[in-house]
């Protein structure tokens, strides 16, 4: 009985750990919430700009149709806004919380990817912010103009509209960590850089077939992360071979100095 007492106290203090860090990374959302709400107008008119840019000269307007909608395209825009803003508490609470049951050397290990992964998310969103986005606007407005003698103007919605650019920046961003993923499955030991260069043509099709599911039905936006894509796991690969051969020197290393040591005793 007393053992079982001894083993229950450390999950219940994890246990108590672990509430402790969800409750101030749920401070942080709301917090980020509530800041991101008073400015969510400003924040909106960033997120609209590209759209704004591609109507051009001849302006344009979103409008909606439902009367609830304007407000809850601010309650959106607010939760947008605050996921990017507590991310860095988010992911140090996370930390916080694993770090402690980790080696040394696995801390080591796994900083570089914990550096890699905001650096990456945000070039992925900025490269839908600011070269995907436009392009794929100033493609659909092209359709304006006659069709069977009636006039065709394009009159987005303000909810469709944030829904298009969340599923942009989104799609670009996560996709973007690909080159983390597949050093991550690298470093536990699950696949070799020889299985990664054997499933490259397999990876070429998988990136057009995501790409396709990501983002709007028009070529130009799929072709846009696509071939991204597919650079970022040539430079997945190049990143492990250099890793395996750190690595590989790291071993020598040891077994050299193993070696010495027998020798002197």
């Amino acid at each position: 009985m007393r053992d079982i007492d001894e083993t229950q106290a450390p999950l219940l203090e994890h246990l108590i750990e672990l509430r402790s860090r969800l409750l101030k990374c749920v401070v942080a959302l709301l917090a980020g919430f509530i800041l991101c709400f008073i400015f969510s107008d400003q924040l909106f008119g960033i997120l609209v700009h590209p759209l704004k840019e591609a109507f051009g000269a001849a302006g344009g307007k979103l409008v909606y149709t439902k009367l609830y909608e304007a407000f809850f395209v601010q309650v959106k825009v607010a939760l947008f806004g605050s996921f990017f803003l507590s991310f860095p508490i988010i992911a140090n609470q996370l930390w916080a919380f694993v770090a402690p049951g980790l080696y040394a050397q696995e801390k080591k290990a796994l900083l570089p990817f914990l550096l890699a992964t905001p650096i990456l998310f945000l070039a992925g969103a900025s490269l839908a912010y600011f070269v995907v986005m436009p392009t794929a606007f100033h493609f659909f407005l092209e359709f304006q103009g006659q069709a069977g003698g009636l006039e065709l103007e394009a009159l987005p919605s303000a909810d469709a509209y944030l829904g298009l650019v969340m599923q942009f920046v989104l799609a670009f961003g996560i996709s973007f960590l690909l080159p983390v993923l597949l050093m991550l499955l690298n470093r536990a030991g699950l696949v070799s850089r020889a299985q990664l260069v054997g499933m490259r043509r397999y990876m070429i099709v998988a990136a057009f077939i995501a790409a396709a599911v990501l983002t709007p039905p028009d070529v130009v936006s799929q072709l846009m992360l696509a071939i991204p894509l597919v650079l970022l796991y040539e430079l997945a690969l190049i990143g492990i071979w250099f890793t395996e051969r750190k690595r590989k020197s790291d071993e020598d290393e040891d077994a050299g100095s193993v070696v010495v040591r027998d020798q002197a005793n």
